[in-house]
């Protein structure tokens, strides 16, 4: 699936690259990030190969990352309208201002103003909450956020690391109140990061809203750089300190490389196939601080998994998920259907209800 094989993000006629160019990494402010030149190449390589979905955030970089992102569109006429551009709100760039973030009407409507600005854009084609503000009213939020597709400054809203009870309520006041709905969230999901099936992927599906994977290398752990016999020596290129895997993280990992060496790729390709193709996943989102980085992350866009390499990744990685996400999985369907087939999966047939049909 390359990255002009495009889709519709969620419950909506917004069509983007299977995988979106994330830009964390983009400006050296934190000490880590890649320079503006290195910046603008990962850009270039993305939209070359057909990309058009970049997602940044007002706190990136101190706000560098937009500024980037903006200069780079503006030396290019004509681009910035063929291309799906995404920011965030929430983070707080003016030390003692109680306004200065979080997701009240003051703080939303000065942080996509300066979002605008530093972007150098008339409008934000998707604008993330970027967390939940458990200071301000979500009516408020909702109201303002709507203000800003009404007014023409914002095309479509998401959410960001909410939990899936606040996420629900939030898009039952926008559809009761006839609010632009969320058609988006975006959630840590990886092959080491999967207790999101439990709430946020099945409401997700339910409420309309694409599944966005942030992290999907589990900060790197399933770049490839991380193996058993470099354990404890291998450097964070963030934290600048030696770091390894657990136990359990290394067992995935020999599947992950396994499957890799089958498919004559690499991990990181392997890794971030999966996450793509997990039920609900629109976009996924992939970042780089090298030039080099991104492009073996791209490659991940032409591996195909087949069903027995999927199931042996779900089978190493699967969560523990508790009640009642546990029971739903794996009790429910086998009381349910008993043994038959539905939808393509055939269910258990537990010992309580083995000859129950004679019984009676």
């Amino acid at each position: 699936m390359p990255l002009d094989s495009y889709i519709s993000l969620g419950r909506s006629g917004l069509r983007v690259s299977p995988f979106c160019l994330g830009t964390m990494t983009f400006g050296e402010d934190w000490g880590w990030g890649a320079s503006v030149a290195e910046s603008e190449a990962i850009l270039s390589e993305y939209i070359e190969r057909g990309g058009n979905f970049i997602d940044t955030a007002n706190i990136y970089t101190n706000g560098h990352a937009e500024k980037i992102v903006g200069d780079y569109l503006v030396e290019r006429p004509g681009l910035r309208d063929h291309t799906v551009l995404a920011t965030k709100f929430f983070g707080n760039l003016h030390i003692g201002d109680p306004n200065g973030g979080g997701a009240g009407r003051k703080a939303i409507i000065k942080q996509c103003e300066d979002s605008l600005r530093r972007l150098q854009t008339d409008y934000i084609d998707l604008y993330w909450l970027h967390n939940w503000d458990r200071m301000a009213p979500i009516e408020e939020t909702l109201r303002a956020m709507d203000d800003l597709v009404t007014s023409g400054k914002v095309r479509y809203l998401g959410v960001s690391d909410l939990p899936a009870w606040k996420v629900a309520h939030a898009q039952t006041i926008a559809h009761f109140r006839d609010y632009a709905p969320m058609i988006a969230m975006q959630i840590e999901y990886s092959l080491l990061a999967r207790t999101v099936e439990g709430e946020l992927t099945p409401m997700a599906l339910e409420l309309g809203l694409g599944v966005m994977p942030w992290g999907p290398l589990r900060g790197g752990k399933l770049s490839g750089k991380y193996t058993r016999e470099n354990a404890g020596k291998q450097m964070s290129d963030r934290t600048g300190s030696a770091a390894g895997l657990s136990k359990v993280e290394y067992e995935i990992l020999d599947v992950v490389n396994e499957v890799a060496t089958e498919l004559g790729t690499n991990t990181a390709a392997v890794a971030l196939s999966w996450v793509h193709g997990r039920p609900g996943v629109s976009s996924t989102l992939v970042g780089a601080r090298r030039l080099d980085q991104l492009k073996s992350n791209l490659d991940a866009v032409d591996v195909t998994l087949t069903s027995d390499q999927v199931a042996k990744l779900d089978a190493v990685s699967k969560p523990v998920l508790n009640f009642p996400a546990d029971n739903n999985r794996d009790l429910a369907p086998h009381l349910a259907f008993a043994g038959a087939t539905v939808d393509g999966i055939v269910t258990k047939t537990l010992p309580m209800l083995q000859n129950s049909a004679t019984r009676y």
